[in-house]
């Protein structure tokens, strides 16, 4: 069971909305170096979510589905924490701060925002281990950098965009442009053009750093994409968190295809919409979690950069609705052609 508490006195609750989360009387064998009892049970464990949290349907929520999964296997205590929009770098460090100082052995922060607070804060408390998903640029010997082959996923998704695509026009949408996120276009794009070298990519970004809210603001996603359907794109591919889901609703309105990302989005958007999503370039964040507090549990917490890519299952295209089935075996001719480096799958636009 669940339950909802308040983590301490020090925490800021202009700055933080944390809901703990305990493993209950899960059994598990204890592993490596953590001791008797429960794996995990000397491991405490904060997660400190980008802008739009659990409950996203997209990135953040493939992480917490990770944490799920070690908290019910593990028998490990978490606490969540939820970055807001247009908060400052010193709300960042503050909340990686209230968790170290309450007494969380590890501390993940999800999203490549949270990189500039991991590597200040992390010098400061030595004992503690941290990881950031999307980042490695903040290293130390007390910081994992899980990462992803985005570009690859992306591939994919965008060559099954331009086979399925009856107008020659596609459209991407980015929450905000930043070089993470033009990994995933520039890998849409070419994975398009594999397919025709003739199409057309459209490509918005909804907002520009430090304004992040482009991931949580579904009604400007919704507008983007409309402005592409209405221009003749009939398969639009976002990248763009919480912001998916009104280019979901965009396509449906026009009859047309979308393209979902990091989580299987046919399994989590409003059912009413199924029907639009082709496929989901998927982004295992829940397994870089789950291995890194696995890890953590028997005794040997990584650090340093674990790459997720196609040969490790890392990324990938979602079949959900069988609306790619027809052309897997094309899509699946591309993936090993990447695994085997035969093709090499730009990160740049």
């Amino acid at each position: 069971m669940r339950r909802t508490t308040k983590l301490a006195a020090v925490l800021s609750t202009a700055v933080l909305a944390l809901s703990a989360c305990g493993g209950g009387d899960s059994e598990s064998d204890s592993g490596g170096d953590s001791g008797g009892g429960d794996a995990g049970s000397d491991i405490k464990v904060g997660v400190a979510y980008d802008v739009g949290g659990r409950g996203d349907q997209s990135f953040n929520d493939s992480a917490a589905a990770g944490l799920d999964q070690a908290s019910d296997e593990l028998g490990l205590d978490f606490q969540e924490s939820e970055a807001s929009d247009g908060e400052s770098e010193a709300d960042r460090e503050e909340r990686l701060r209230t968790f170290a100082e309450a007494g969380y052995t590890h501390i993940i922060g999800v999203g490549f925002a949270y990189s500039p607070s991991i590597a200040a804060v992390a010098p400061e408390y030595p004992e503690v281990s941290f990881a950031i998903i999307d980042d490695e640029a903040a290293v130390g010997d007390n910081i994992a950098n899980l990462v992803f082959a985005e570009e690859q996923g992306s591939f994919l998704v965008g060559a099954a965009a331009a086979l399925k695509s009856e107008s020659g026009q596609i459209g991407f949408v980015g929450g905000v442009e930043t070089p993470l996120i033009q990994k995933f276009q520039a890998g849409y794009e070419a994975g398009a053009e594999a397919v025709n070298e003739d199409i057309q990519v459209d490509v918005t970004y909804l907002t520009q750093p430090p304004d992040f809210s482009g991931f949580a603001d579904p009604a400007r996603g919704e507008t983007a994409a409309t402005g592409m359907y209405d221009d003749g794109a009939d398969v639009v591919y976002h990248a763009a968190g919480g912001s998916g889901g009104g280019v979901f609703e965009a396509a449906s309105q026009a009859d047309a295809l979308a393209i979902g990302v990091d989580s299987d989005q046919y399994e989590t958007a409003d059912p009413a919409v199924q029907d639009v999503i082709l496929t989901s370039m998927l982004k295992n964040v829940n397994v870089a979690v789950y291995e890194w507090l696995t890890a953590a549990a028997e005794g040997d917490t990584p650090t340093g950069t674990t790459r997720y890519d196609l040969a490790a299952d890392g990324v990938g295209y979602s079949t959900s609705g069988g609306q790619v089935d027809d052309i897997e075996d094309q899509l699946e001719d591309f993936k090993q052609q990447i695994v085997d480096g035969e093709i090499e799958v730009p990160t740049t636009p």
